[in-house]
């Protein structure tokens, strides 16, 4: 895999009162963060370049996600094909959480996985395709 420009490909931030969060970050920001539902998750997206490929991020509301308890969600950057990285989890002693997926299925956000590391850290990797 060649050396990525960014090791952080997304992030995101787990609520409780969503309205409240997007209300406070909306806030600080001065921007109003739009709004979509992934699946069972209620999202709302920071403000970043992805025309120009900037790295982005949400907050983000849904049952497995627990603020406090689990932290924020760091998707790491997996090269073109984030397979290749997830295919070496399990034998690097690692376990796989939730296999390789789409982002979304109304925007082409590229794909990801989660994982646990030996430490039973909850890591997320990300890829275009």
């Amino acid at each position: 895999m060649e050396i990525p420009k960014n090791a952080l490909s997304w992030f995101e931030i787990p609520v409780h009162d969503f309205d409240r969060a997007r209300k406070f970050y909306s806030k600080i920001f001065n921007y109003e963060m739009p709004e979509e539902q992934l699946g069972l998750k209620r999202t709302a997206f920071f403000p970043f370049d992805k025309q120009n490929h900037g790295i982005g991020g949400a907050i983000v509301q849904g049952s497995e996600y627990f603020p406090s308890q689990r932290g924020a969600l760091i998707y790491l950057h997996a090269g073109d094909d984030l397979s290749d990285v997830l295919e070496r989890v399990e034998a690097a002693g690692g376990k796989i959480e939730l296999d390789k997926r789409p982002v979304s299925e109304l925007q082409d956000l590229g794909y990801f996985a989660i994982f646990f590391d030996p430490d039973g850290n909850r890591v997320a990797l990300h890829s275009r395709r």
